[in-house]
């Protein structure tokens, strides 16, 4: 099945807003199997989005995946849209009406009477319940292409994509006798390109399953779906594909699926026993922030101190004085005492320090922007790892926090002092 995704809304084209829905749709629809063709971004412009529906159907969708324009507001037009290339009425729905109401009511406030807009239903549609917004989506199928109406917010979007709308796909799919299988392996320590080429003969000759190489920030992943009747076939499939990459690569390769850096720490701390703490410079938190995204965290995450200032490194870390004047807090020697501070301070099993300079100003050639110190305290020591990573000033942070996590993963699984 082909697939294309369009997003309505003014504020994605004036860059306001990130579409980071399409990305999520399409990792979503890769992962079953639907291929998708085109993503297309459209303004709060009725024509304009006819003219973006019309064009999918044209260029032979199956389905069309519209997020955005649900909202109470005249602008915002999806629901009108659709009813209008399908030729269909829409209905208000009381049932919908008193579910908004509900919400108002929840938070003490008088439901807004163009809140009843978001209860018209395209005739026909299946109506998809949004129990954490006040739009709901809608299911609709015409002209031999099935419409997906979802919500813009992507705390909305996503539940109601793995709630509702994966089931009705994978009717669809099971229609045409296929099941999809996908399997994520994820990488560190090689590009994209040298990973490309030691599989190059394995992505040129895939057929069944699929092989695709994907660059992330600071790190690679390759993707391996395969159809089959039943899903054991897939994975069957996926099985002997896999074991030749990871006889060519198996040592970079970190995890599989969701399996991300903050989730492999976590699940290696679990399997031991031990906690974590993080004291961090450079990165502002943000490796303290990458662990507690993963739910769970609070039986292995101990806390963090974000020691920005060379007095928070002094008084709460224990720092010396002497280190910061004569080494500078860009250093082993600082980054050492960090992470020891921060296990002292903690009582946690571990603790991962970073310092660096993060640019683009503040570097000189004995310290040029991009250098950063990683060190790890652990119950068998201390050890440090100097890098020079690229990138702008964000770049370079969620590079650190990569490669921190990284590190103190490695540790882990050593659990050696060297």
């Amino acid at each position: 099945m082909i697939a294309e995704i369009l997003a309505v809304g003014t504020e994605l084209l004036m860059g306001q807003i990130a579409n980071t829905n399409a990305q999520y749709l399409s990792t979503r629809m890769a992962e079953i199997g639907v291929s998708v063709y085109h993503h297309t971004v459209v303004g709060d412009n009725l024509d304009r989005a006819k003219a973006a529906l019309s064009l999918a159907k044209e260029r032979g969708a199956d389905i069309v995946l519209i997020s955005g324009g649900l909202g109470p507001t005249q602008d915002d037009i999806t629901r009108d849209v659709v009813a209008s290339c399908l030729g269909k009425s829409m209905n208000i729905s009381d049932e919908i009406v008193e579910h908004i109401r509900s919400l108002f009511t929840y938070r003490g406030r008088e439901m807004p009477e163009n809140n009843k807009r978001q209860a018209m239903v395209i005739e026909g549609a299946t109506v998809l319940e949004n129990p954490r917004g006040t739009a709901p989506g809608q299911y609709v199928a015409g002209d031999g292409v099935h419409y997906f109406l979802l919500p813009g917010p992507p705390t909305e979007l996503k539940p109601m994509y793995e709630e509702q709308v994966l089931p009705i796909l994978r009717r669809l799919q099971g229609e045409e006798n296929l099941v999809f299988a996908s399997r994520y392996l994820r990488t560190y320590g090689i590009g994209e390109s040298a990973m490309e080429i030691k599989i190059q003969d394995i992505v040129d000759s895939q057929t069944n399953p699929t092989v695709a190489p994907y660059a992330s920030e600071g790190e690679a992943m390759i993707r391996l779906t395969a159809s089959a009747a039943t899903e054991a076939e897939a994975q069957a499939l996926i099985t002997p594909v896999e074991t030749a990459i990871r006889e060519r690569i198996g040592k970079y390769i970190y995890g599989v699926d969701d399996e991300t850096l903050p989730v492999k720490v976590g699940k290696l701390l679990r399997a031991k026993g031990q906690t974590m703490a993080t004291a961090e410079s450079c990165t502002g938190g943000m490796i303290a922030t990458m662990i507690t995204d993963v739910p769970g965290c609070s039986d292995i995450f101990w806390g963090s101190v974000v020691s920005y200032h060379n007095d928070v490194k002094h008084g709460v870390l224990g720092v010396e004085e002497s280190v910061l004047r004569e080494h500078g807090a860009v250093s082993s020697q600082c980054a050492r005492q960090m992470a020891e501070g921060a296990r002292r301070t903690t009582g946690a099993d571990w603790a991962v320090s970073v310092t660096g300079i993060a640019g683009p100003g503040g570097g000189t050639k004995e310290k040029p922007v991009g250098l950063v110190f990683v060190g790890v305290a652990g119950p068998n020591g201390t050890t440090v790892e100097e890098y020079h990573l690229r990138g702008d000033r964000h770049q370079f942070r969620l590079r650190t926090a990569k490669v921190a996590l990284y590190d103190l993963m490695q540790r882990i699984q050593n659990d050696s002092e060297r």
